[in-house]
């Protein structure tokens, strides 16, 4: 099956469609990747990736095309531009790059911006062959949320492009079962399957290499964040439980990553003096399960609004697969996946007493309390997030989609 993936992010960025393509092409898929250049979290491109030229390169077996694009930079107005550059690049530069080359499927990993489908719709009109949408993100809504667009004219547009996304493409993959319903309202008759998240099997073994020192790490009771320091994480709920928990000497909070936030987060861990609050910036995803594993607790933080309560972020899957209790300071789906699986403790979003109440009771838990938690989390994420069954089922998707349109 000769499959073309979409997707504004790719390697050496750190998302999740990295390890399916990776398995894809284990798994006997010729998979050829469409993508622009390395530019996220930092908003610069990486060396050796020149904004404004088209590359070819080869990556775990998937050969890859990346397009001229507008760099996100770190600014609302340049995230539009790199938003709309990639759909305009793509439409452009596209057809000549994948000239003479035929598809089964084309497969588009959504997260924002979801607009990144229209290329693909397109070129699978180009090329005669189904696309197949996976939504990681809910439009507008996802945009009205984390204060981007406000204007209600620009949203209802918005809302009228994702109608015609939805309804122009071949299935629809959803992440969490609480997207369908508003997916299903935008997307009439098109088929949708309930897809979700997983994480490669690194997060669930047993680490052996060292991993750097971080202090607060390791060091008595440490709580965990890993991830985009962002406005949709609402990280000022960690600062304030850390100002909460500063007579607690033992309890640490670690928060590793970078994004908008992390400025804010330093400059107010300086100036309320918070000794436990520590961020030590961004490390390589292949160091992520080893700090999960040293730390204590793992939390997971959205802000308070409906769209990210229908939302479940990818690293809950990553902190259940890791085997550690998870703190979840957030609502809907996402805190209730964790109280399902009894992998740990939930705590309402933005809620910043209640989650510093929240680790005072996981912190007051037996060691032996605390690693059935994190065991009952590793045995949910194997029944329902593994990661080379979820592959499996993508693939049988995909053909289904792939045989279909021949059929007709």
């Amino acid at each position: 099956m000769r499959t073309l993936i979409v997707s504004q992010y790719f390697w050496p960025e750190s998302f999740r469609i990295n390890d399916v393509a990776k398995t894809l092409v284990e798994k006997g898929v010729e998979v050829e990747v469409l993508t622009c250049k390395p530019n996220y979290p930092s908003g610069k491109t990486l060396l050796g990736y020149p904004a404004w030229k088209c590359q070819q390169e080869i990556h775990e077996g998937a050969q890859i095309h990346r397009i001229p694009f507008f760099p996100r930079g770190n600014s609302a107005w340049r995230l539009g531009l790199n938003y709309l550059s990639f759909i305009i690049s793509s439409l452009f530069f596209a057809p000549w790059l994948l000239r003479k080359k035929n598809f089964d499927v084309i497969f588009v990993y959504a997260p924002s911006p979801i607009l990144q489908a229209i290329p693909a719709i397109f070129l699978g009109w180009l090329k005669g062959c189904p696309v197949v949408l996976w939504v990681q993100d809910l439009w507008p809504e996802s945009l009205s949320a984390t204060g981007y667009v406000q204007n209600r004219w620009v949203l209802k547009l918005v809302e009228q492009v994702v109608r015609f996304i939805y309804r122009h493409v071949d299935l629809l993959l959803v992440q969490s079962r609480a997207f369908e319903a508003p997916v299903r309202a935008l997307a009439a008759g098109t088929p949708i399957e309930y897809y979700p998240n997983s994480v490669d099997d690194a997060f669930t073994m047993a680490i052996t290499n060292e991993v750097p020192i971080i202090p607060g790490l390791g060091e008595g009771f440490s709580v965990m964040f890993a991830g985009n320091i962002g406005m949709a994480q609402a990280v000022g709920v960690i600062v304030e439980a850390a100002s909460l928990l500063k007579s607690y000497r033992d309890i640490h909070f670690i928060v590793l990553g970078d994004g908008s936030s992390r400025q804010w987060m330093l400059k107010e861990a300086e100036k309320r003096a918070l000794n436990n609050l520590h961020l030590p910036g961004r490390f390589p995803i292949e160091t992520m399960p080893g700090f999960m594993q040293k730390a204590s607790a793992l939390l997971v933080t959205l802000t308070d609004q409906p769209i990210f309560a229908a939302t479940v972020p990818n690293k809950v899957q990553a902190y259940l697969a890791a085997g550690k209790p998870i703190i979840a300071c957030l609502n809907g789906e996402g805190a209730r996946l964790v109280v399902e699986a009894g992998a740990g403790l939930a705590t309402p979003a933005e809620d910043a007493k209640a989650l510093a109440e929240t680790i005072l009771q996981l912190y007051s838990l037996t060691p032996v309390e605390r690693k059935n938690m994190g065991e009952n989390g590793r045995q949910y994420f194997q029944k329902h997030f593994n990661h080379d069954h979820l592959v499996d089922q993508l693939i049988g998707y995909l053909q289904s989609v792939s045989q279909s349109d021949k059929e007709i």
